[in-house]
């Protein structure tokens, strides 16, 4: 692992620097994952509803038909929240439960759960961090072509406005979509995630080019119709990479792999931190993705990457792990292979918590944006134990060493404001169905009943304390 202690630049051992006062400890969640109630109260169907209906596409044949219960069990989450000492709930609104077909009709009722859930969170202490996408378009607008008719940025715009005058008279910060990459590359290009196509190229371009250009027509809408002034990002993925040593060429190798995809096949671009970002910071595609990529884009107007690069407040990122990589010839980078054994979480993504530093460092001095953690956790092989507890031990060491790594990107300048561990609870893991368990609270799927484990309570302490007990990772070697 990396020396994790910090130094101050004239390489004396230095204080540690707390997080800021105001830094936002969080947890997250996605609306099919938790909520249930697929069928109830006017929703229209999702994308996912039908999706896990196919045979061969969800683990034993899984549904997210009941989930966590949530949508019948949002006070017992709150409590559950409160009890953790969470200070923000990141979660996602489902589109067809609030627009049944995805335009037109507002259905009342689902306005009326988030009401709900929004009054209790605040309440209680909690700031709301809303979602507007998070994978589960409407099935009605799937069947006029879903994200690859040109229509879908409009149909976006007027889900948004809704949001923004519907709610956000309570909630001030947004985020427009989750993770474009897998709605673009797991949805349309190789069919692991809903609606399940398998799309040649310039399909799934212009699909991308589309979601993005929905997210602007958010940011307008957002900025438009909400009654006070709101904070607005968004949450992409991506592949990381961090350098295998701390010399000057190996930070350049990998942070030049970090915005360039790694060969030119089109499933390295869905994972190209720039293919995303760059579009929506700097109003252009990357160039060497125009090279390689180029002849399969859709036609893009200066009207449409004006759209895109709408400008934004601050950037989420979801971060789990990260390749490392070292100088080569001519500065490229050069992949290093995992030594045998390398640590690993139960559904085999490798542990590697120096991706926390160096993920936010480069985004925050390529973008210039204040950065928040949107997602960050692992997957274990968590049970009740004869105690009736949970101890997933391996969870809180994993929180302890990533928590760490991003301790030291604040020591070290990067302005991060925020940590949203994933998830608040266990979930369904969309093609893994229930078979791995993310959650700081344990969930029995027969009877509901709710956990926190070791991990929630280890949590707690580091929301408590700002950050202060992970001076000790920081510093360990």
């Amino acid at each position: 692992m990396t020396d994790f202690r910090i130094y101050r630049k004239d390489g004396q051992k230095g204080e540690f620097m707390n997080f800021r006062d105001d830094f936002v400890w969080g947890a997250a969640a996605d609306s099919y994952q938790v909520e249930g109630a697929p069928y109830e109260d006017g929703k229209g169907l999702s994308i996912w509803d039908v999706f896990c209906r196919e045979k061969g596409r969800i683990y034993e044949g899984q549904n997210g038909d009941t989930a966590c219960d949530a949508y019948h069990r949002l006070d017992e989450d709150v409590v559950v929240m409160k009890e953790m000492g969470i200070k923000a709930y990141r979660f996602s609104v489902s589109w067809s439960r609030i627009l049944p077909d995805g335009t037109g009709k507002v259905e009342e009722k689902g306005l009326h759960y988030y009401d709900k859930l929004v009054d209790a969170l605040l309440e209680n202490g909690i700031e709301p961090y809303m979602t507007l996408y998070h994978w589960d378009l409407p099935y009605a607008l799937h069947q006029k072509g879903g994200w690859l008719n040109p229509e879908s940025p409009e149909w976006f715009y007027e889900y948004a406005k809704e949001i923004a005058e519907h709610f956000s008279d309570r909630v001030t910060h947004f985020f427009t979509i989750n993770e474009i990459q897998c709605i673009a590359g797991l949805g349309y290009y190789t069919g692991e995630h809903a609606p399940g196509l398998k799309m040649g190229p310039c399909d799934f371009f212009s699909v991308w080019h589309h979601v993005l250009k929905a997210h602007g027509r958010g940011v307008q809408a957002l900025r438009e119709f909400s009654r006070q002034p709101v904070q607005v990002g968004m949450a992409p993925c991506g592949a990381l990479y961090m350098p295998a040593t701390d010399s000057p060429e190996d930070i350049a190798a990998a942070e030049r792999a970090t915005f360039s995809p790694a060969d030119d096949s089109v499933n390295a671009c869905i994972w190209d931190a720039a293919m995303c970002c760059d579009p929506v910071y700097t109003g252009h595609y990357p160039e060497d993705v125009l090279v390689r990529f180029g002849q399969y884009f859709p036609k893009i107007t200066s009207e449409d990457m004006r759209l895109i690069s709408q400008p934004l407040d601050f950037h989420g990122q979801n971060v789990y792990n990260a390749v490392a990589v070292k100088a080569g010839k001519n500065g490229e980078p050069v992949r290093v292979k995992r030594y045998d054994g390398f640590p690993s979480t139960a559904i085999g993504w490798p542990v590697t918590p120096e991706c926390m530093y160096w993920a936010s460092k480069f985004l925050y001095e390529r973008y210039h944006k204040p950065v928040f953690i949107t997602e960050n956790g692992m997957a274990s092989h968590d049970w009740v134990s004869t105690d009736g507890q949970v101890h997933d031990s391996s969870r809180v060491d994993f929180m302890q060493r990533y928590l760490g790594c991003l301790a030291k990107a604040v020591q070290d300048g990067t302005d991060v404001r925020g940590y949203f561990a994933w998830s608040l609870m266990d979930n369904f893991e969309w093609a893994l169905g229930y078979s791995a368990r993310f959650g700081l609270t344990f969930l029995d799927y027969n009877t509901q009943n709710r956990i926190i484990k070791d991990s929630g309570k280890y949590y707690k302490k580091v929301i408590e304390s700002n950050g202060r007990i992970l001076k000790d990772i920081c510093w360990r070697k």
